[in-house]
């Protein structure tokens, strides 16, 4: 049997954390946080998930300062990133991908939709590397 792929889940939402989690836990391993400070803590500790999925709107360090802290780490600059957030403005969505996010996923969306662009964005990280 293979291991499942590991995917980090960061959001202050306890309802949206269990909600996503639950839609994702069947295929996936899900490890959560509640804070971008509690998602570094995780990744300096040796976390290397296959995938992170980062709210924008928290409260101490938003998605925004996450993901430029995650780029700085060399370990996981491979590991691709969406935001999952109901900021569904068309200037933060185009800010999102110049900074480098691999997907722009906004709540509310279903769980086919869910595992559809989770499995996508697994399948292009594979892919990259067989490419490199």
């Amino acid at each position: 049997m293979t291991e499942k792929k590991k995917i980090l889940l960061v959001d202050d939402s306890e309802v949206d954390l269990l909600s996503t989690k639950s839609m994702l836990s069947k295929e996936y391993e899900v490890i959560t946080a509640k804070s971008g400070k509690e998602a570094l803590n995780q990744l300096i500790n040796k976390l290397v998930p296959d995938l992170l999925l980062l709210d924008i709107l928290m409260p101490e360090m938003d998605g925004w300062e996450t993901f430029n802290k995650i780029k700085g780490i060399s370990l996981l600059r491979d590991v691709p990133i969406a935001f999952v957030t109901s900021v569904t403005g068309a200037t933060e969505e185009t800010r999102a991908f110049k900074m480098g996010v691999d997907d722009y996923i906004k709540k509310p969306y279903t769980q086919s939709e869910l595992l559809e662009r989770v499995k996508t964005l697994l399948e292009k990280n594979r892919n990259k590397f067989y490419l490199n």
